[in-house]
């Protein structure tokens, strides 16, 4: 289990503290979800979580021990909203690869069949593919890299409703085992996969009601 207790963070850049006294559990089983507007510090907060950015204040637990963001970096595996901004491989076999350079051609396929991609060429440009794609084979890098914690930047936003709908299975199946935390503006479509959650307002994380209006703007 991951674990934020009193986590702060407050980049020289901003006038108040982008998180502030952060408390957070994830644990595999039990996918978490943070809605929030945009500029709320969503991405902020699994930029911190991964080890890509310090935190001011408080501590983040493996399992009970206190980690560095160096071992943080190695637990967690993050999917951004953009992916196709973070390819690196000329080709969808390359960018796999850039997770373990020796998997063979049946592994590669075996991981790609997982996220829902079992006919993609290996030799196909990333950029040629859908968002939905460029969004699957993400997370087929990062499940080559097996972290225990998968952290998605706005999963969904932009997706049609029928690759929204497959997106979401696959979470689904993911969450089962490792721990999953999923950010988003538009928290209701995540209603299905995940029933409780919390909003990312002000630095603070409050509970989620599920009975008002769900969009954030």
């Amino acid at each position: 289990m991951l674990e934020l207790q009193s986590v702060r963070y407050h980049p020289a850049t901003a006038d108040q503290p982008v998180l502030r006294d952060v408390n957070l559990r994830l644990a595999p089983g039990l996918p978490t979800l943070v809605a929030g507007r945009s500029g709320s510090g969503k991405t902020t907060l699994l930029e911190v979580i991964c080890g890509l950015a310090g935190i001011d204040g408080g501590a983040i637990r493996w399992d009970g021990e206190i980690t560095t963001a160096r071992q943080r970096r190695w637990l967690c595996g993050l999917v951004f909203q953009f992916p196709e901004r973070h390819f690196l491989g000329l080709t969808v076999g390359q960018e796999l690869r850039l997770a373990q350079r020796r998997l063979s051609t049946d592994a590669l396929q075996a991981v790609l069949a997982r996220v829902g991609l079992p006919e993609l060429s290996l030799t196909v440009a990333p950029e040629q593919l859908s968002g939905g794609q460029q969004r699957r084979l993400a997370l087929a890098v990062q499940l080559l890299r097996d972290p225990r914690v998968l952290l998605l930047d706005e999963p969904t936003a932009g997706l049609d409703w029928a690759v929204r709908d497959g997106v979401l299975d696959l979470l689904l199946e993911l969450s089962k085992e490792r721990a999953l935390l999923v950010v988003t503006h538009e928290p209701d479509v995540f209603s299905p996969l995940i029933p409780h959650g919390w909003r990312l307002e002000a630095g603070v994380l409050r509970p989620l009601a599920r009975e008002t209006s769900l969009r954030c703007p």
